[in-house]
């Protein structure tokens, strides 16, 4: 076997490349390698692993291929029968007691790209801990013996069904159902497909699925819930007379929402109203937490209800080792990955986060965009944007050695009141007419890109912010 085309690196959420030039089968074999050294060298090998797939081009090959790995490695190999979301993958860790779980997913990244996720055996991402033994073993594992045990068995299980069945458990889907809703779900031709249908079908809740057809292309598509690659659904929710539209990613662990009127609701605000309703309504205690590039609104509310804040660097790892080490509430990021271990362990979950959307919906007998229009009234408006800037050579380290400057006062035009480098640099900005707001300028952590995120109080501060830093990084 040889070794592979390039060093196999776990970013904020996994290890993602482009298919056939850097994700190869080697590669993925490689990677499985890896996390099965590790597995043996914590005595939990015996324990076994579920590997999942999403509906990405030869996903299911590749999932079938890190399957044989672990299997070849004496390891029990549990492969999904089908594509199934990745927090179906943790449901099944914890259900099982697995050693731990792999899933082939690029998340929300554009067709081209694959990547391999491992989850840790309580069901949710491995921290930054054991990714770095997991990428501590990788030298040592290049040849197919080089465990050396006897092999286990492959089995192939189903693991959407029992994940739903969680989810009727969990959500008061009942209480949805007498409320009338009607909704429009979209997958993004991701691994939801059908199955918000399936329950929704179960309880007789109206519904409608756009970007459901199987489409490794996703359609010309972004995977990823957002602006704007949800106008379909806008479009549909609003064509249909929907109460709400919901939209998942490719492997459905993050969320976005429509509003009846078509308004998009973000994972911020999705955040927000959640919490409010698992504290208000759910009674739920703990902490919150939230990563660097997440609403200050959340900061807010969690004062309001005197919970402890924690904030993290921007990756749901660091989230999860919170949710280990006390009691959380929720934990979420901009990103749209929002976990509560209550109802869901410590693992983001699209297709939950939605139900209970629709949930806090039916109890407060409001529409998302009047819970956020509350929300406003009360702790003043936040808005937000973000862009994702493809660069050239040098242009990413040169924007962040900018904006690292000593003794910055000023940026794009902006007047800096301070400064903050958690996970890259933020900087709260003032624009002298009364507007105020954070700009935070951060690589990514799984593309090669920039990424610039902004917070305001007015949407005129956030969309001159975010061009002005935009044209300023072009120009270096």
């Amino acid at each position: 076997m040889t070794s592979p085309t390039c060093p196999i690196k776990f970013g904020t959420d996994g290890w993602r490349a482009l298919i056939a030039e850097d994700y190869t089968f080697d590669n993925v074999r490689w990677a499985a390698r890896g996390v099965a050294q590790y597995l043996i060298d914590t005595g939990d090998a015996d324990k076994g692993v579920a590997i999942g797939y999403d509906c990405r081009f030869m996903s299911e090959r590749f999932a079938r291929a890190a399957a044989e790995t672990i299997a070849a490695a004496g390891i029990p190999a549990h492969l999904g029968s089908s594509y199934a979301p990745t927090p179906a993958v943790a449901c099944a860790i914890r259900q099982h007691q697995l050693a731990g779980g792999i899933v082939i997913t690029a998340s929300h990244n554009p067709w081209a790209w694959n990547g391999f996720k491992f989850k840790a055996s309580y069901g949710g991402s491995a921290g930054p801990e054991i990714i770095k033994k997991v990428e501590a073993v990788l030298p040592g594992v290049a040849a197919e013996d080089s465990l050396r045990r006897p092999p286990a068995a492959l089995e192939e299980v189903d693991l959407v069904a029992p994940y739903l069945a969680h989810l009727e458990k969990v959500i008061h889907l009942d209480a949805i159902a007498r409320r009338g809703f009607q909704f429009v779900v979209d997958p993004l031709y991701g691994a939801a497909r059908g199955h918000f249908q399936r329950l929704f079908t179960r309880y007789k809740i109206r519904s409608t699925e756009i970007h459901g057809e199987a489409d490794p292309l996703f359609g010309g598509l972004h995977p990823e819930p957002i602006e704007p690659h949800i106008a379909a659904l806008q479009k549909a929710v609003v064509e249909r007379q929907a109460d709400a539209g919901f939209a998942t990613d490719g492997d459905a662990d993050r969320i976005g929402a429509v509003d009846r009127d078509g308004r998009f609701i973000d994972s911020h605000r999705i955040f927000a109203i959640l919490l409010q309703y698992l504290v208000e309504v759910r009674e739920l205690k703990g902490a919150v937490v939230k990563t660097f590039s997440t609403t200050k609104l959340v900061d807010q509310l969690a004062k309001k209800h005197g919970l402890e804040l924690i904030e993290t660097p921007i990756g749901f790892k660091h989230i999860c080792d919170h949710m280990l080490a006390r009691e959380v509430i929720i934990g979420g990021e901009e990103s749209g990955g929002i976990g509560v271990p209550a109802l869901g362990g410590p693992e983001r979950d699209g297709m939950m986060n939605g139900l209970l959307l629709a949930e806090a919906m039916a109890h407060y007998g409001k529409s998302l965009g009047e819970l956020v229009d509350e929300l406003h009234r009360e702790f003043g408006p936040h808005y937000y944007g973000r862009v994702d800037l493809h660069l050239k050579a040098g242009q990413k380290e040169r924007a962040i050695e900018q904006a690292s400057a000593a003794g910055l006062t000023s940026y794009a035009g902006f007047s800096v009141e301070q400064r903050e480098t958690l996970d890259g640099v933020k900087m709260y900005l003032a624009d002298g007419q009364g507007g105020s707001g954070w700009l935070l300028v951060r690589p990514s952590g799984t593309e090669p890109l920039l990424r610039v995120y902004c917070e305001a109080s007015t949407e005129k501060l956030v969309h001159d912010a975010l061009a002005a830093t935009e044209k300023l990084i072009r120009n270096l």
